[in-house]
């Protein structure tokens, strides 16, 4: 137990240490990027604006005070939940973010759902019948969805089922018939990997001293792959998942303007294009928040799977 709690503490104090650094260049990032948030929100290419106008919102905005200390503001800011005011919507950026946030985090579970519906069968079947044609099966299905672009994936799924056949529906998120598309092209896309890395980490554990052992006893074929071996094949795949975080966010964004999903990707898109700095840099922080989460729980379950990895010893 003391050992479990060492780790909780280790993990959180990284969490913290992460953020505020991610937090440090975040806020830089968006003081050195080309463009000007104050002529963005003059609309200076379409009216005239006086360098009065100007001055007058940079102190507003507190936009003319030393770089430090603004980032010293906007650190209290974040640590009271604080993350601004969107200089476009004038709504508060946290507001902003949760408002989307539910609409994205629901359409990565569906990608993560198809990604492993696919993924953790093909790649079992590969390493069962390996050399025999579900090898090869699921060998060509990771190659093909490696070549496959997730932009041109989603194209097609919208030209097959939506303007073709009409069976499904492309933009929005009001029933669920609308999250199969986009979860399907976001999974398809991340499934190759996985596929590969399961089944050459289970081939290499059905090939193992324990599984052999296993085998001796009499247990039954069943019970061996999916007691012994797949637990065994489980790690490697849980870091994949805590490292493919960030891309499956990133790939969310994609997919969310392809399929008009109402989620962050419209947001920081729009942010971004309207120099909108403090939702921008609201986004970057929440999102790099869940990542170092995500890898937070991905830690545990690697105690989860594997408890003696609190000893630094990996059981086999």
């Amino acid at each position: 137990m003391k050992q479990f709690l060492l780790i909780i503490g280790s993990r959180m104090l990284q969490l913290v240490i992460m953020v505020l650094v991610l937090s440090l260049i975040t806020f830089l990032l968006m003081k050195i990027t080309p463009g000007d948030p104050i002529r963005t929100m003059l609309k200076v290419d379409d009216m005239a604006a006086t360098k009065a106008d100007e001055e007058q919102l940079m102190k507003e905005y507190k936009f003319d005070r030393p770089i430090l200390e603004q980032y010293g503001e906007w650190v209290i800011g974040v640590l009271q939940l604080d993350l601004g005011e969107s200089l476009i919507s004038k709504r508060p950026v946290l507001d902003l973010i949760l408002e989307k946030l539910p609409a994205t985090l629901s359409l990565s579970i569906g990608g993560l759902l198809v990604l492993f519906i696919i993924a953790v069968p093909m790649g079992m079947l590969g390493a069962i019948y390996e050399g025999r044609w579900p090898d090869y099966l699921s060998r060509w299905t990771a190659l093909t969805g490696a070549s496959i672009p997730s932009f041109w994936l989603g194209l097609m799924l919208i030209y097959v089922f939506s303007l073709q056949l009409n069976l499904l529906p492309v933009m929005g998120k009001a029933t669920l018939a609308h999250f199969i598309l986009p979860s399907v092209t976001l999974g398809v896309a991340m499934a190759p990997l996985y596929i590969r890395l399961l089944r050459e980490r289970l081939i290499a554990t059905l090939q193992s001293s324990y599984i052999e052992a296993a085998k001796a006893r009499g247990l039954r074929k069943n019970r061996i792959i999916f007691s012994h071996a797949l637990r065994g094949s489980l790690i490697p795949l849980v870091t994949m998942f805590g490292l493919s975080i960030g891309s499956l966010l990133g790939g969310v964004t994609v997919i969310e303007i392809l399929f008009s999903w109402p989620g962050m990707g419209e947001l920081i898109v729009n942010a971004v294009m309207e120099r909108d700095y403090p939702v921008i840099q609201g986004y970057i922080l929440i999102i790099g928040f869940l990542v170092v989460l995500s890898n937070l729980v991905v830690d545990f379950m690697y105690i989860i799977i594997n408890p003696q990895l609190n000893n630094g010893k990996e059981s086999m």
